[in-house]
C-alpha cells in the first residue's frame, strides 16, 4: 500500500497550490482521508480531513476559507486545493488514510511560501 504525495513547490504569498495523494494497493473508498503539515522545528499538525462518503469535512482553524479538500474516488486520490497561501502555511505536507486496524502516510511533499 502507498500514498504518493505531489503538487508541492515553490510560491509567493497569495498563490495557490493543489496537492494530490494517490493510494496503490489498495482503496480507501470506506475509509477517511486527510492532510496533515510538519513545517521545520515544528511538530505535524492536523490540516484536513474528509469522511469516506466525501459528506463531512473538517478544517484546522489556520486554513479554515483557504483551504479545500475533495477525493476522487474513481482515482483513489484525495486532494488539498490551497488558495491565499501565506508565509506560514511552509512546511512538509503528508496525506494519510485511516482504516480501522491502520493509519497509512504518504511520504510528504514540501509547500514554500514566499512573502
Amino acid at each position: 500500500v502507498q500514498l504518493q504525495a505531489s503538487g508541492g513547490g515553490l510560491v509567493q504569498a497569495g498563490d495557490s497550490l493543489r496537492l494530490s495523494c494517490a493510494a496503490s494497493g489498495r482503496t480507501f473508498s470506506n475509509n477517511g482521508m486527510g492532510w496533515f503539515r510538519q513545517a521545520p522545528g515544528k511538530e505535524r499538525e492536523f490540516v484536513a480531513a474528509l469522511s469516506w462518503r466525501g459528506d463531512n469535512t473538517n478544517y484546522a482553524d489556520s486554513v479554515k476559507g483557504r483551504f479545500t479538500i475533495s477525493r476522487d474516488y474513481a482515482k483513489n486520490t484525495v486532494f488539498l486545493q490551497m488558495n491565499s497561501l501565506k508565509p506560514e502555511d511552509t512546511a512538509v505536507y503528508y496525506c494519510n488514510a485511516v482504516t480501522i486496524r491502520n493509519t497509512y502516510w504518504g511520504q510528504g511533499t514540501l509547500v514554500t511560501v514566499s512573502s
